[in-house]
């Protein structure tokens, strides 16, 4: 499966792209530095992958070396590289409601969703006292600005996409998401009975993966979300992998739809809700 490493990977095949330019070019790295105006050390960076350069340092690269044509494709992989990973840290530093608002055209357009989670309720059904559990955690365990009361209003009201005509959600939990006491007992007592209210939308299909599902052919993952066939967004420990490769999208989708075939639906999955509750 892809990774945090993935965007690694595109930054160092930018490099490489860069160091193919300079080498048809004729010149080594301290001609070229010479021949922009650069330090002769930032070549070396750049073809190395220690620096990302920006978009005007690329076109100079290509108008240095004679390769012009070859500027804005480059651009545009700079651009692809530098989405796809995204650090918490940054993602929330304004706060944790402008890190929920700013999702929201990508959940407007969506129309297709496909979303696993081995480790939480994910966001569509999600109940109210269970987002200001996990947000409330994030805050204190970030250290990000205490927005909580905002930031859960942002996400309730997202929530609204599940109502909307022609939205899909397949939704596959593990069956441990439904026993991980986020917000302790009444919080998840909450949480599971909204899951059997909100199973019964058209827009809607849960599915559980069992805990005495077979897993040899495939563990538990990361927790990923894929809309449409345009993106999956795989939430990591330090940040969100963004993935636009068709071929990497493609993995995604075919283990979805191999947690699909692992997991039950309807009366059994929630009868695997009802032992959960039981268990409270």
């Amino acid at each position: 499966m892809p990774s945090s490493s993935s965007a690694q990977a595109a930054r160092q095949r930018l490099a490489d792209r860069l160091r193919e330019i300079r080498v048809a070019s004729g010149m080594n790295g301290i001609e070229l530095a010479a021949a922009i105006g650069w330090h002769r050390t930032k070549v070396s960076r750049f073809e190395n992958a220690t620096r990302s350069p920006s978009a005007n340092d690329l076109r100079a690269w290509c108008r240095a070396c004679g390769a012009d044509g070859e500027s804005e494709e480059l651009v545009a992989a700079l651009v692809a590289s530098d989405s796809m990973w995204t650090e918490w840290q940054r993602m929330e530093r304004a706060g944790l409601r402008q890190a929920q608002e700013s999702v929201l055209p990508l959940w407007e357009r969506t129309r297709r969703f496909r979303i696993y989670s081995s480790w939480l309720v994910p966001g569509p059904v999600q109940a109210e006292p269970y987002i200001r559990a996990l947000l409330t955690g994030i805050q204190r365990r970030r250290g990000t600005a205490d927005d909580v009361d905002a930031a859960t209003a942002v996400r309730v009201a997202k929530q609204d996409v599940i109502h909307k005509a022609g939205r899909q959600f397949a939704v596959l939990v593990e069956e441990a998401v439904l026993r991980y006491r986020i917000g302790g007992p009444d919080v998840l007592r909450a949480q599971l009975e909204h899951l059997l209210a909100v199973m019964d939308l058209p827009s809607i299909s849960l599915g559980i993966v069992p805990l005495d599902a077979d897993r040899t052919t495939l563990r538990p993952v990361e927790m990923f979300f894929m809309f449409d066939g345009a993106l999956v967004a795989a939430e990591l420990v330090s940040g969100a992998l963004n993935v636009t490769a068709p071929a990497e999208i493609r993995q995604y989708g075919e283990v979805f739809e191999m947690l699909a075939s692992m997991a039950v639906y309807g009366r059994q999955a929630r009868a695997l809700i009802g032992d959960a509750l039981a268990g409270l």
